[in-house]
């Protein structure tokens, strides 16, 4: 290897993340492991339908020569022959993103798998790989989250959502352990009939991380797989707890999370994980993924791992906590200002919500929302608890506040990895002046109602 290969190979072969390298570092790396696909060999003689051919040097120079793609029919962990460099990128991203979770607070977390797949996807070939486990069983028991992925990636299988409510507690809408049991005992055919149950680990406020334990303690004694749903729960420490106590105490069969909502790389990555020696159904993920994939995400979460090493990321997720609480306290003070308030949500360690009470007539919550995305505020999420919608067959009412009957319309802040100061800062400056350009407008909006009012009366 060259001296980049040097820089970083000792820590890897031990399966450790490196320490942080330079920039440029990794990059020289990659080219080195690009050099072993048979594509980039001088003498080669390609006379296969699939040679990794690329036509444009402009694509080829953005993966790096790496076009093979990973795994073979049939296994996406096995190594390609005709792609050596790949296939080992591959294998050390696993290893470094497995080690990435036990920093993170992931205790007894066994291999990861790294899949070229978002979330839903992700979800989807779990739930394949559960069909095959238990053939016949068809329901899957899935405390309400109102985010769309988690219902369509059943709806596409076929399979039957059993809806379960929350429970709300104070402002915070939270897991009830009797209505799931409940829903797979009761349901149609009983535990033997459920699929899975599907729970949440990351959410929207006011939603909090189920109770994964107590989840877990329940699908351990009913012989039912759990689920979890973690997509960008990596990042907290809180999370990390919740998911390590689960597989502790209970039965956790996989859990899912997004590459680019975790380690801040593009769309289109996932990682699946369990405990150390409950790791069948993430295998049978691995065995299942029909034909080869692409290396693209894997590369991707290679390189920013490789440039942050265990230092960078740690750092990476200390600031995160400490973001959390300064987007708290300013959101906070924002909402005073407006007459509002922050809505009390401790089993969210990610996500924060104010209420919008006072914009809660005429689509004002909604019109307000709007003025934030066209003066360059995304990511916020305003939820006008009136709103129902039909996604997967399935009609909710209130969609979007996980509850058909949440007190409050709000509006919602992440306090995500990436996140700075001057973000949350940008976002409160324009919260109060659109709130404040929107009262007024409201106002010039009455006062021309009642004049022509007055003088429709005086007519």
């Amino acid at each position: 290897y060259a001296l980049a290969g040097r820089l970083v190979c000792p820590s890897l072969w031990a399966a450790l993340f490196p320490s942080p390298v330079h920039a440029h570092s990794p990059q020289a790396f990659v080219s080195d492991l690009s050099a072993m696909d048979s594509n980039n060999f001088d003498a080669n003689a390609g006379v296969g339908e699939r040679e990794a051919r690329v036509a444009s040097a402009s694509v080829a120079r953005r993966h790096f020569g790496l076009a093979h793609g990973v795994g073979r029919s049939g296994d996406i962990t096995a190594e390609q022959p005709k792609a050596a460099g790949s296939s080992l990128m591959a294998k050390l991203t696993a290893h470094m993103a497995t080690d990435a979770l036990r920093a993170a607070g992931y205790k007894e977390v066994g291999h990861a798998l790294v899949l070229p797949l978002a979330t839903g996807m992700a979800v989807a070939q779990v739930l394949l790989a559960l069909m095959r486990a238990r053939p016949g069983a068809r329901r899957v028991v899935w405390p309400r989250i109102d985010q769309k992925t988690c219902i369509k990636c059943v709806a596409m299988l076929g399979l039957q959502l059993d809806v379960v409510p929350l429970t709300l507690r104070g402002d915070e809408l939270g897991t009830e352990l009797a209505a799931v049991g409940a829903a797979i005992e009761g349901g149609e055919g009983g535990a033997e009939n459920v699929l899975c149950v599907l729970t949440t680990a990351s959410c929207f406020a006011p939603r909090a991380c189920d109770d994964l334990a107590g989840v877990a303690k329940l699908c351990a004694r009913l012989n039912v797989p759990h689920v979890v749903n973690n997509a960008y729960g990596i990042q907290a420490a809180g999370i990390a707890r919740e998911v390590t106590s689960a597989w502790r105490k209970g039965r956790v069969d996989a859990v899912i999370s997004s590459t680019d909502k975790n380690f801040m790389v593009p769309v289109g990555g996932s990682l699946i994980y369990a405990a150390k020696g409950h790791l069948g159904v993430v295998d049978a993920v691995g065995r299942a993924y029909p034909g080869r994939a692409c290396a693209a995400p894997a590369l991707d979460l290679f390189i920013t791992l490789l440039e942050w090493g265990e230092q960078g990321w740690r750092g990476v997720l200390s600031a995160r906590e400490r973001m959390y609480g300064y987007a708290r306290e300013k959101l906070a003070a924002a909402a005073a200002e407006l007459g509002e308030r922050l809505l009390e949500t401790p089993g969210n360690p990610i996500s924060l919500a104010m209420t919008l009470d006072s914009f809660d007539e005429d689509g004002g919550a909604t019109s307000l929302g709007s003025m934030l995305f066209t003066r360059l505020v995304s990511g916020t999420r305003v939820v006008d608890r009136r709103k129902a919608q039909e996604v997967g067959g399935v009609t909710f009412s209130s969609f979007g506040a996980h509850s058909d009957e949440y007190p409050h319309t709000y509006v919602t802040v992440a306090a995500a990895v990436g996140t700075t100061e001057e973000d949350v800062d940008l976002f409160c400056e324009r919260l109060l002046k659109s709130a404040r350009d929107w009262r007024k407008r409201r106002a010039k909006d009455r006062a021309r109602a009642e004049k022509a009012a007055a003088a429709a009366a005086a007519a």
